[in-house]
């Protein structure tokens, strides 16, 4: 039986004012640094071991994003000396054909997105995508935060949550559950997937329409500011590296599937890609100025993905101490995941019957969620399963399912802004505002989805 104690309760309360503010508008970075050194105090009583923990939780929060940034940062790179030589606008004609509006554009670039993500999961997917994809739709007329909203709905929320391909997800939530195989979570719980993806993403599709026709002028400059960007002339090289690049990246999906490359190994093979495009381009196209070329494209990649990012390991290493592996690294050996205790706090307590157990396992899975990382609270939530799927004689896959959709929702990152900085850093808008434009459409399908769960149990 787990017991709450002052260091859980004071961990809810700075939570609970880090959302406050979010709330508000305002910057999230100074409660958080509050919330690490009262966490830090109360953990070990001493002020200089306080005053270190503070430290190594950046440090180890930016171990943790290190892989990002580097990723991001190269692809901006790369972006950058494709836009110096026209090789992006060349790339982008054929998909301007396609994307002819901004309601095209919307639903292109999250289906994309989605298919991408399936086979080689969001990180890399949303390298690939913004790379090639993200211009052609804001010169469709999709605003950026349009943009923004698609992929990281379709990528983040349905491809990591259904994860019908590489099954990650799944397999680690039917293990926690006492299942034989993923399967046992992904058919019998497809309802629940299909309907979290269609009521989330339509809704959001239609409060972007309202919010189109609103700031119609404003978001017509931002298309304009796009395509005025863009050189008019390109050389016979800038041609032959606008076939070439697509072509590298496809040959990198298809390495991935056969090397059986997925998150971190396959968002290092788009990172490397991307970095030698880019040397190869300043190379090819800038001769003898290629030496100073590279080091301006890797400086404004690299300040670009530090800009973005800076806040965010903040916000995260206070975040990073409710999964007990990071809170170990934080705060030493003795520490367990503070989400993680009052999950399990909350299912020791709880009536249990249908409709109260669907809405537990939503809102636990959400609270595991909150430390930015879904996969965390997967073992919780399928353990959960088990458990609360016996007392009531329910679907333990359909309950599996539920908990996983709602961690990896929250966790995976579309509704807390440290969740989703590399979808916000590729499209270049606000990560704050990005999670209040997803907050109403996931919020509304969490709960379309759970009364789906409550009958299917």
């Amino acid at each position: 039986m787990v017991t709450l104690t002052a260091i859980h309760w004071i961990y809810l309360l700075m939570v609970g004012i880090v959302i406050a503010t979010m709330v508000m508008r305002r910057d999230t970075v100074l409660p958080c640094i509050v919330g690490l050194f009262i966490i830090g105090f109360v953990f070990s009583g001493k002020l200089v071991t306080t005053i270190q923990i503070m430290f190594n939780a950046l440090v180890a929060a930016g171990n943790e994003f290190l892989g990002i940034i580097t990723v991001i940062s190269l692809v901006v790179a790369m972006s950058k000396a494709m836009s110096a030589t026209g090789i992006d606008a060349l790339i982008a004609r054929p998909a301007s054909k396609l994307m002819v509006n901004p309601a095209v554009a919307f639903w292109v670039l999250g289906l994309g997105m989605l298919i991408v993500s399936w086979f080689v999961w969001p990180s890399p997917a949303v390298a690939l995508i913004g790379a090639l994809l993200l211009p052609v739709a804001v010169k469709a007329g999709l605003p950026a935060i349009g943009a923004a909203i698609a992929m990281n709905l379709f990528g983040h929320g349905v491809g990591l949550s259904s994860d019908w391909i590489i099954q990650g997800a799944p397999g680690v939530t039917a293990k926690a559950a006492g299942l034989a195989d993923a399967t046992m979570v992904t058919y019998p719980g497809a309802p629940l997937f299909i309907v979290m993806a269609v009521v989330t993403t339509v809704t959001a599709y239609f409060m972007l329409q309202k919010d189109l026709k609103t700031n119609q002028g404003k978001y017509a400059k931002e298309a304009l500011a796009y395509t005025e960007g863009t050189p008019i002339k390109a050389s016979e090289t800038a041609k032959i590296f606008a076939f070439l690049i697509p072509a590298l990246f496809i040959i990198d999906v298809i390495a991935m599937l056969a090397l059986d490359l997925k998150g971190g190994d396959a968002t290092a093979l788009i990172g490397g890609t991307a970095l030698a495009i880019m040397a190869l381009i300043s190379i090819v196209e800038f001769k003898g100025e290629a030496l100073e070329k590279v080091t301006d494209f890797v400086r404004d990649g690299f300040m670009f993905g530090i800009k973005i990012f800076s806040p965010v390991i903040v916000i995260g290493a206070f975040f990073f101490l409710g999964s007990e592996g990071t809170a170990k690294a934080i705060l030493g050996e003795n520490a367990t995941g503070l989400l993680t205790d009052i999950g399990l706090f909350l299912s020791q307590r709880a009536p249990l019957s249908a409709a109260p157990v669907a809405f537990l396992q939503l809102i636990i899975g959400g609270i595991t969620g909150l430390d930015g990382s879904g996969f965390s609270g997967l073992p919780l939530v399928g353990s959960l399963a088990q458990t609360f799927g016996k007392a009531i004689n329910g679907n333990i896959g359909v309950l599996a399912a539920l908990g996983q959709i709602s961690a990896i929702w929250v966790g995976g990152g579309t509704i807390i802004p440290w969740g989703l900085i590399p979808v916000a850093a590729i499209c270049g808008v606000d990560p704050l505002e990005l999670a209040r434009r997803n907050f109403i459409p996931v919020i509304i399908g969490f709960l379309a989805t759970t009364i789906v769960a409550i009958f299917l149990i």
